[in-house]
């Protein structure tokens, strides 16, 4: 870390060598940067790289096993989130903490409410209110019911929420992911604001757009390290890119050129909960089909609705040259097609059950011997197969599935597909939460599988991803497929402008 200048001020924020370390997993490892006062600091890295973890640090959730946080110069430690609140730290989830069956003046100053012979003076709680929003040029009814407002309108009673604990280090997590172009820019004008308040500002984004469009400075973590600091004018956007992966992005997502090799996934006018209108695609055999659009915009939905997870209510699947039935997940299994869930924590593994049982749960019913006994030899060669397959590092195949990381808890899924008949591979967010040395091994597993003739169909929110790896790209947006992009005519600029109403990037101020 850089030293301040003699008798220059010290900076607001600090980490000095930070550390977190969880049973089998070090997420942070002597992370140490600065955020200033007065400027809009980013912090950015691939999902995996320890964001989340820091920003828990910071707001108390969590306390480091080594190094420090220091609030202008001095150390601080956390015992609890009103610690860091006592403290003037906030930071602004993508998942706000208030109580939407309350009022708005009720949510701004929950755990300090004012109050007269000990009962809460309405009148004074109205006017406090009123205030904080007008500090940050809200026209909201202290009395309105936060439910009853819209989501970014909810993100303002945060902001103000925390400006009444005196807040002076705020850092916001992923904050535009479903905001309107409108409210985007209305949120970056109060950001900027704050800044020139003398706020410290710490802005975790993976948009680009929204980096360069706002920030003054940034932060690059990359499996759980630092590593680089600086002027954001210093960096383009390939830098950026290349500091936060560690390598040439084409090393990382090995796409190839492949042949077409048939029909491999027709979807005609599929329609059910979650679509807003008919959705009609085709993917062939042997090719990756990307499919990016904003949080709300239907992905999971459609993937669901094609798997049987959610039924249909119209609509063909074809796989290959055939109809097919597919009335529930046993049906799309049977047809060749299956589905890696966004939650695999929730949806994809059995936590308490062992690496051999989860990669067999999709073919124990077949290999069963007189399909009721289960063949355990025939599982452990199974099991002992796609682990050296797929390069799962585990203690054994009867290590407990949970104690895995994310990226080898998605090998798991993956090799319990591999086991059977697969023609059709469903990816939900198959990157999300794992390393980039997991995800470039997922990347050419993937490959591999198109090469095979199997058609992949993968949502991603990641653009550097659906970009890399995609042979062609869907645009959902509003519960509905509203372009096809060709991989060499796709940017991140063209496909974010596709998924939003309208342009997405603020000017910059």
């Amino acid at each position: 870390m850089t030293n301040p200048a003699p008798n220059a001020a010290p900076p607001a924020l600090a980490f000095a060598g930070v550390g977190m370390e969880f049973p089998g997993v070090r997420a942070l490892d002597d992370v140490s940067f600065e955020v200033r006062t007065g400027s809009i600091h980013a912090l950015m890295g691939e999902n995996g790289a320890g964001k989340s973890t820091l920003l828990k640090i910071l707001s108390g959730a969590q306390r480091p096993t080594a190094g420090e946080v220091r609030i202008d110069g001095g150390s601080v430690s956390f015992a609890g989130t009103a610690d860091a609140l006592a403290a003037g730290v906030a930071v602004i989830y993508q998942e706000l903490h208030l109580v939407p069956e309350m009022s708005v003046a009720e949510n701004l100053f929950l755990g300090h409410l004012p109050s007269r012979f000990g009962i809460v003076d309405r009148r004074q709680l109205a006017a406090d209110a009123h205030r904080q929003l007008e500090l940050i040029g809200e026209d909201i009814s202290p009395d309105a019911k936060l439910g009853d407002l819209s989501l970014a309108q909810r993100q303002m009673v945060e902001i103000a929420k925390a400006l009444t604990r005196g807040a002076r280090i705020i850092a916001f997590d992923e904050p535009t992911s479903s905001l309107s172009e409108r409210e985007v820019r209305r949120l970056f004008t109060i950001i900027r604001d704050l800044r020139d308040r003398g706020c410290a500002i710490l802005y975790v984004s993976h948009r680009m757009e929204e980096i360069f469009a706002l920030c003054d400075r940034i932060t690059v973590l990359r499996d759980g390290r630092h590593v680089e600091t600086g002027p954001l004018v210093s960096f383009s956007r390939d830098a950026v890119v290349e500091r936060m992966v560690g390598r040439r992005l084409a090393d990382i997502y090995r796409r190839e050129e492949r042949p077409p090799a048939g029909p491999g996934l027709t979807i005609e006018a599929i329609t059910g909960p979650g679509l807003s209108a008919p959705c009609t695609f085709s993917a062939g055999a042997g090719e990756i089909l990307g499919i990016f659009g904003l949080v709300g915009a239907g992905r999971t939905e459609l993937l669901r609705l094609i798997y049987g997870a959610t039924p249909r209510t119209g609509g063909q699947i074809r796989v290959g040259a055939d109809e097919a039935m597919i009335l529930g997940p046993r049906d799309a299994i049977r047809a060749g097609v299956v589905l890696c869930p966004e939650d695999r924590k929730k949806e994809g593994i059995i936590p308490v059950r062992s690496v051999l049982e989860n990669l067999n749960l999709s073919t124990r019913r077949r290999t069963a011997r007189a399909g009721v006994f289960i063949d355990e030899a025939w599982e452990r060669r199974n099991a002992d197969e796609r682990i050296a397959e797929l390069r799962v590092r585990t203690p054994s195949a009867e290590a407990l599935i949970r104690t895995l990381s994310g990226g080898n808890q998605q090998k798991i899924i993956l090799g319990r597909w591999l086991s059977g008949k697969l023609r059709v591979l469903l990816l939900d967010e198959p990157t999300r939460g794992i390393d980039v040395g997991a995800k470039g091994e997922i990347y050419a597993i993937m490959q591999r599988l198109a090469r095979e003739g199997v058609c992949v169909v993968m949502i991603s929110s990641e653009l550097p991803e659906i970009l890399g790896v995609s042979d062609r790209i869907l645009v959902m947006r509003g519960g509905a497929i509203v372009a096809e992009v060709p991989r060499e005519e796709a940017s991140e600029a063209s496909l974010l402008r596709l998924a939003l109403p309208v342009e997405s990037t603020p000017a910059r101020a």
